[in-house]
């Protein structure tokens, strides 16, 4: 599955951006989807992730209450608004998937396609 992530930009310090990770397949809809972030010298660590039965979504701790992960079945889109942005969420973000059959894994490790990147700047 091919992942096109868009979105990423320049932004102030409290301000909002929509990151969005368009597929090449519909298998990724029927996946478990997350995002991603790293920064130079850091691991890739998740920042959210909706289950392939999409009732289920995880937020990791440092954006809970102000990311929003969505998806959109039909456009093989899934979406990732964040609002209320801070200079410590600058990052590069991902988009992946967890192509295997009805499985949600948290660890990158398990998600076996990858969006390039897309850049995300908070200036304070």
């Amino acid at each position: 599955v091919q992942l096109q992530a868009s979105g990423g930009g320049l932004v102030q310090a409290g301000g909002s951006l929509k990151l969005s990770c368009t597929a090449s397949s519909s298998t990724f809809s029927r996946s478990s989807r997350g995002w991603f972030r790293q920064t130079p010298g850091k691991e890739r660590e998740i920042v959210a992730s909706i289950s392939w039965r999409e009732g289920s979504v995880y937020y990791a701790d440092f954006v809970k209450g102000r990311f929003t992960i969505s998806g959109d079945n039909a456009k093989n889109t899934v979406y990732l608004q964040m609002n209320s942005l801070k200079p410590e969420d600058t990052a590069v973000y991902y988009c992946a998937a967890d192509t295997r059959p009805r499985r949600w894994s948290l660890s990158a490790n398990n998600y076996d396609s990858w969006g390039q990147g897309t850049h995300v700047t908070v200036s304070s």
